[in-house]
């Protein structure tokens, strides 16, 4: 091969990789903002996925692109092409490659999904997935190893949250509507649909658990920035699943508190539906047959 085809190949290989990084940097704004420890890592893992995928892509297509152009037969060539029974070399290359590239992968993506350690159950220690973004979150060691548990209750169609676990803080007795939690600290949700399957899933946050019937569920996140996220039902759970949705409120512990405190001595009373709603204000000309969504919950806070 001549010295001046391989500097091309080489230019060309490095023009790839920087098209390919810079993509990989821009897929970081294509998702909403950072706002738990698990982003950060989340986000690393599809930048690695967008830029080795951004190579890969350009380089095959880079290759077809040259074939046609530069090495197709004369117009009036009826000719058959060379007669190859194979090559042992491009065959072991092609499929070690491939193969070194899923292990790759593979083994980045397992790592990610061990520092998260969003599954109670798993038995993962969670501070390393949070000393890995300690600098970033500026969390205080000592707050790693808070952990504030909250009770999820899925129905058909409302979430509801219920705060307490068990220190004798004498939250024990809210409930909401809208989940508060506080900024850098570990979060233990406990999962439970008294009905259907149904998703908790945070944007923003990057996490997503089925919640499942007749099972109790621990799942585990750490929030890092302040401020107002989207929960969303990601199952179809039924005719108003789209109206399961609700606001995560993250704010300073301080603020959290003073939240709890308040919501403790407020008087319950039945909190907004808008499945209810669109249930009550529903067409029966068709004598359409719909599930009959649950009752309201009846909470210290409602948004």
């Amino acid at each position: 091969m001549k010295l001046r085809t391989i500097l091309t190949l080489v230019g060309v290989a490095i023009a790839i990789a920087l098209i390919s990084l810079w993509m990989g940097q821009s897929a970081y704004t294509w998702f909403p903002p950072q706002a738990s420890a698990e982003s950060i890592l989340v986000d690393n893992l599809f930048s690695f996925l967008v830029t080795l995928g951004t190579f890969i892509f350009l380089g095959v297509v880079g290759t077809l692109t040259y074939s046609i152009l530069f090495q197709r037969a004369g117009k009036y060539d009826y000719s058959d092409g060379p007669h190859i029974e194979g090559n042992v070399k491009l065959e072991i290359i092609w499929t070690a490659i491939p193969f070194a590239l899923v292990i790759w992968i593979a083994a980045y993506s397992y790592q990610i999904y061990d520092q998260m350690s969003i599954l109670g159950p798993m038995e993962h220690a969670h501070h390393g997935a949070m000393m890995a973004v300690a600098d970033a979150a500026e969390v205080h060691e000592s707050q790693l190893e808070e952990v504030e548990q909250i009770q999820v209750l899925a129905r058909q169609w409302s979430w509801e949250f219920r705060y307490g676990n068990g220190t004798g803080n004498g939250t024990g007795n809210v409930s909401s509507t809208e989940l508060h939690l506080p900024n850098n600290r570990r979060i233990k949700l406990v999962l439970h649909s008294e009905d259907v399957l149904h998703g908790l899933y945070i944007p923003a946050f990057r996490v997503k658990q089925d919640v499942i019937p007749g099972r109790d569920i621990d799942f585990e996140f750490t929030p890092i920035r302040e401020g107002k996220y989207r929960l969303r039902d990601s199952q179809y759970s039924g005719t108003y699943f789209a109206a399961m949705q609700t606001d995560v409120v993250v704010e300073s512990p301080e603020a959290y508190q003073k939240w709890l405190a308040d919501a403790s001595i407020a008087t319950p009373v039945v909190a907004y539906n808008r499945a209810s709603n669109e249930y009550a204000k529903r067409d029966n000309a068709n004598n359409l047959v719909t599930v009959i969504p649950a009752a309201p919950p009846v909470v210290n806070y409602s948004n």
